[in-house]
């Protein structure tokens, strides 16, 4: 599958028009630890691994992804696969005795909203960033990307969305920090 993904700077005003727009889904609270890979800099061939702690209506759910480079110049769409997991401590282990580490973990507050069938939009509170919108859409063919990152940018600029960010969240922070993955 392929995941489209527009992410867009929020505030209050934003918020409130997507809150009064979409049907609420829920809450939910994610703890993403990104690993490095022993062999290669992620940061520098676009790709991303970790695993995803989310917490919601008293459920626990764990997964492990894996982000390939950008498809696009607009978007952040890009190949993903993602393992649901049982045992976050027993992946990260078996992570580190292959040779990965631990680069950085994010944590934030997230509501969820339905769009329309396929499409969902988030309200992130990112801890040490502060507050995004993004829209995002899973595709099975290539050729329908193109069209559909314009759709959902349209979407995201009725909504009050002015500035658009391409980095994740974890470029993001690593950026404010000062870090690079290979520290």
């Amino acid at each position: 599958m392929i995941e489209i993904e527009l992410k867009g700077y929020a505030d209050n005003r934003v918020f409130r028009n997507i809150r009064e727009a979409f049907e609420f889904m829920r809450k939910e609270s994610h703890e993403d630890i990104y690993f490095g890979h022993p062999c290669r800099d992620f940061s520098k061939t676009d790709e991303a691994l970790r695993i995803r702690i989310k917490r919601f209506n008293g459920h626990f759910e764990a997964l492990l992804t894996y982000k390939g480079p950008r498809i696009d110049n607009i978007s952040k769409t890009r190949k993903e696969i993602e393992v649901t997991i049982d045992n976050v401590d027993a992946y990260i282990e078996l992570l580190h005795a292959l040779g990965f580490r631990e680069v950085l973990t994010v944590k934030k507050s997230r509501e969820k909203y339905y769009v329309e069938k396929g499409v969902t939009i988030t309200l992130d509170e990112i801890e040490g960033l502060g507050k995004f919108v993004e829209i995002e859409k899973l595709e099975k063919d290539e050729r329908n990307i193109e069209n559909e990152v314009k759709r959902l940018l349209k979407i995201l600029e009725s909504l009050g969305v002015k500035h658009f960010e391409r980095k994740s969240y974890l470029e993001l922070l690593m950026e404010k920090a000062n870090l690079s993955e290979k520290s």
